[in-house]
């Protein structure tokens, strides 16, 4: 789901999606790499559905683990278990579309 910039015609919203995920880094570097894909999985698995979803009485399979707060480069805060969640992906979107007002942290801006 690609989210739409608003006041940015297609091209230039490829363009401003391009330079946005340049300046934030691969996710490796954010933390993304193979101790968290690991975790992930293990995560999801003991969480199979969309927390979400669940709470407006639907059932749907879980894609995504969200860190409830956002952690904005905090490792402790990363790594909290207590912070995860298991969302479905659309769930996820929206949630990160709100918390960063349309596309992207704010502060990358």
């Amino acid at each position: 789901m690609l989210l739409e910039m608003p006041g940015y015609c297609a091209e230039h919203q490829r363009k401003a999606r391009k330079q946005c995920d340049e300046r934030r880094g691969s996710a490796t570097s954010r933390g993304y790499g193979a101790r968290w894909r690991q975790a992930r999985a293990v995560f999801l698995a003991t969480h199979p559905l969309c927390a979400a979803c669940e709470g407006k009485g639907r059932i749907t399979p879980a894609q995504v683990v969200d860190h409830v707060i956002p952690h904005r480069g905090d490792k402790q805060l990363f790594w909290d278990r207590n912070n995860w969640q298991a969302l479905c992906k659309r769930c996820h979107d929206i949630k990160t579309t709100r918390e960063d007002g349309g596309f992207g942290n704010p502060s990358n801006r």
